[in-house]
């Protein structure tokens, strides 16, 4: 888009005061304007759809439906859209995830206060957007022969159920937190223990604290 050109943003995130905290952080960049807003996954899909906006900022951890689950059906209606991720999680956890599948960035909500501005015009003009950490660890990963993690054998599902159960969340919370059924996330508890070669919870919160997936 035209550099000079206003860019519209549209805000899907679940905290009412992160919102407005986004909104305070745009209001002295007089070419970006907030056109849109929502606090759950499916009304940001709606919504988004009559926005006409250019950058939806989305955050990776809704109620309803997981950020990656939106971006993947804003990707699928709108392959040219930039939609930038939110998160509270460190890169590492979910950044090269939300890339995958096809965000034009990521960036943690601990840093958004300097990057934010800086983050949304370079994906409104077409460019990916990355912190400085997050791109040195893609580029050393460039032609070297990694060892896949198991944990990164999971789908997206699976591994928002791995770090929810490691989190101390039994099966019925994560399913009502997911607007799922308790059979659907005992379907994907016992998928990744096959995959990962565990037995149960405890071992499963044992790797996900080694491997620092948790807080």
């Amino acid at each position: 888009m035209n550099q000079k050109a206003t860019i519209r943003v549209f805000i899907a995130d679940d905290h009412a005061i992160v919102r407005e905290g986004l909104k305070q952080i745009l209001a002295d960049s007089p070419d970006i304007i907030v056109a849109g807003e929502s606090e759950n996954g499916l009304d940001a899909i709606k919504l988004f759809r009559k926005s006409k906006c250019h950058v939806m900022l989305l955050d990776i951890s809704m109620p309803d439906k997981s950020g990656i689950d939106v971006l993947k059906q804003v990707k699928k209606e709108h392959p040219d859209m930039a939609v930038l991720m939110l998160s509270m999680h460190r890169e590492d956890q979910y950044a090269i995830r939300s890339l995958k599948a096809g965000a034009a960035g990521y960036l943690t909500k601990q840093s958004a206060p300097k990057e934010l501005v800086t983050a949304i015009r370079q994906v409104a003009s077409g460019q990916k957007y990355v912190s400085a950490a997050l791109a040195q660890e893609l580029a050393a990963q460039v032609g070297e022969d990694h060892a896949v993690a198991l944990h990164d054998t999971l789908s997206d599902r699976e591994y928002q159920t791995l770090t929810m159960i490691a989190s101390g969340k039994t099966v019925s919370v994560i399913a009502e937190e997911l607007s799922l059924s308790v059979k659907t996330i005992s379907e994907y508890r016992a998928r990744l223990l096959v995959k990962m070669k565990l037995k149960n919870s405890a071992e499963l919160t044992h790797y996900a604290i080694k491997n620092q997936l948790i807080e």
